[in-house]
């Protein structure tokens, strides 16, 4: 009856995608200090989606990093825009909260959507 529903992958995608998101986003504000640190970022969900049949594979920078195993990694992390500090750190703690927020919203839009397709679904079957 009910085969391959496609929009409880998504919302777990864009859930997944936010959690990410925001792991990158505290390491940045935790790395706010460290001279040199250049702030990274995840691209998009919507751009991620769009190519989502590109994986794009984890890159280690010495032999035994990651113990040689180079799995496929489902959103790249990117060099965000330095906002250009004396000491050579790029990140704006400012911006980073605002991305914080926006990761936020992103994450409880996902989890609105998969409560209302539960619903609907539980309707379709007459448990609502």
């Amino acid at each position: 009856m009910f085969y391959d529903l496609n929009v409880f992958k998504t919302a777990y995608a864009m859930a997944t995608h936010a959690g990410q998101r925001q792991s990158v986003i505290a390491r940045n504000m935790a790395n706010a200090d460290t001279p040199g640190y250049q702030p990274r970022d995840i691209e998009a969900f919507q751009k991620a989606f769009e190519s989502a049949g590109r994986e794009v594979a984890m890159t280690a920078t010495r032999a035994g990093h990651l113990n040689g195993v180079g799995g496929p990694k489902p959103w790249a992390e990117i060099e965000a825009t330095p906002s250009g500090d004396p000491n050579g750190n790029g990140v704006s703690v400012e911006e980073e909260m605002l991305k914080g927020v926006e990761v936020k919203r992103q994450h409880d839009r996902a989890l609105a959507i998969y409560k209302s397709s539960m619903n609907m679904l539980r309707s379709s079957v007459g448990r609502a």
